[in-house]
């Protein structure tokens, strides 16, 4: 099944045990817009390639289209609606005021030299620039993607609309960016893991966890988790598989992938191993923190971790879900657990519109106080209504945005 088919089958799960009318859930589940564009940039040896990009915006009930942008060889429309509904969903769940969009470019970025990569970014937002904006469509790093690259977008948007640097979010701190944005997607998880923990009876010091990937999220949730007491003790990436049972130091690793020309934790002190057996440790927690559809119905029964937290998007599938949950697994879903990034965002957002800007124990502070609320009301729901945390997740989102679509009107 696609990513597509698998929100779907979540939505559908959590819209059977509420009482929506049959035009209400059309309404949800279809995107208000599909853009398809072709962007054509002359490469550094004077040929011109022409690469697909994409932005998907579902819905604005609730406030502008707000979402990331990949640059990834599998990007393409049915991801980018699958992904830009979750973003819906997990806007509603944390209560910010936005709707859920996507996007991005099939390409592999690492292929391509610093100012391929900025002609090609602004290229793209010659294409997109008449349907994103402040008050629109507010874009956001995500997968190969950054700062740097937020930076051009706003650079680009510039030239056709004046100054305005709250088009984009994740920018550089120079650039009117937020402190604290970096680190949010990562310090969200380290959160939802922490209570969970808790919740199960168990404290974060001297927990064990497995990690596959590690970008921007899994490394600041590994040395945000590590600064609690947690011991970080298989890790994955696209270029190697680590394990050693003393636990890895996250922040000698964070420093390795940084200066790796591959930037992967390859190279690093460690038992080389295999995803098959990163998913199958013994840990108390597993965060796959990647790509989507990693844990699938072949290798859910392998997992031994009682506790799942989600950092990527869409990484477990439904199938995989419900083995999961029938071995006593608590999983938090991608909805809650990652929502730390795009919380933060609506934070950049807020000082970009006030020209006043916070510092970073207050976007901190903020941050804690945002997800530990939507933490307590998804524990809340799932508990009243005897359901797992992803389904009253869902519960939740389609209640407020199916609210918000009913009190607009159609």
């Amino acid at each position: 099944m696609s990513h597509l088919d698998d929100s779907l089958r979540y939505f559908d799960r959590a819209a059977r045990t509420m009482d929506l009318t049959a035009n209400i859930e059309r309404l949800l589940v279809t995107p208000a817009r599909r853009l398809q564009v072709e962007v054509a940039i002359v490469m550094d040896d004077g040929h011109v390639e022409v690469f697909e990009g994409f932005r998907v915006q579902h819905n604005d009930a609730r406030g502008p289209f707000k979402g990331g942008l990949r640059y990834h060889p599998h990007v393409d429309l049915d991801e980018a609606v699958s992904l830009a509904s979750l973003m819906t969903w997990k806007t509603a769940v944390v209560g910010v005021p936005f709707g859920g969009a996507k996007g991005g470019i099939k390409v592999d970025p690492r292929t391509l030299s610093a100012g391929e990569l900025e002609r090609l970014t602004r290229k793209f937002v010659d294409k997109i620039h008449l349907v994103i904006g402040p008050d629109v469509d507010i874009p956001a790093p995500d997968v190969n993607t950054n700062s740097q690259t937020m930076a051009w977008i706003m650079d680009q948007f510039s030239r056709y609309h004046g100054f305005q640097p709250g088009v984009v979010t994740g920018k550089p701190v120079a650039l009117h960016g937020s402190l604290g944005r970096d680190a949010a997607t990562g310090r969200g998880v380290a959160l939802c893991t922490k209570w969970a923990l808790e919740d199960m009876g168990r404290s974060v010091d001297g927990a064990t966890v497995a990690m596959q990937g590690f970008g921007n999220v899994g490394s600041w949730a590994a040395r945000i988790l590590a600064g609690w007491g947690a011991k970080l003790v298989a890790v994955g990436d696209h270029a190697a598989y680590l394990e050693d049972d003393s636990g890895f130091n996250a922040e000698a690793l964070t420093a390795h992938v940084a200066t790796s020309p591959e930037r992967s934790i390859k190279g690093f002190a460690g038992t080389p191993t295999t995803v098959e057996a990163l998913f199958a440790k013994n840990v108390d927690v597993l965060i796959p923190a990647a790509l989507g559809g990693v844990l699938t119905a072949d290798n859910a029964d392998t997992v031994r971790a009682k506790l799942v937290v989600e950092g990527a998007n869409g990484p477990t599938t439904p199938d995989a879900h419900d083995k999961l949950v029938s071995q006593g697994v608590v999983v938090v879903p991608d909805i809650l657990a990652n929502a730390g990034g795009v919380t933060v965002s609506y934070f950049e957002w807020v000082q970009n519109t006030q020209r006043y800007y916070w510092d970073e124990e207050e976007v901190n502070t903020r941050l804690e106080r945002v997800m530990r609320k939507a933490y307590d009301e998804v524990r809340r729901v799932a508990r009243h209504r005897d359901l797992d945390l992803r389904t009253a997740a869902f519960v939740i989102a389609i209640r407020e945005v199916g609210k918000a679509t009913v009190l607009r009107g159609i």
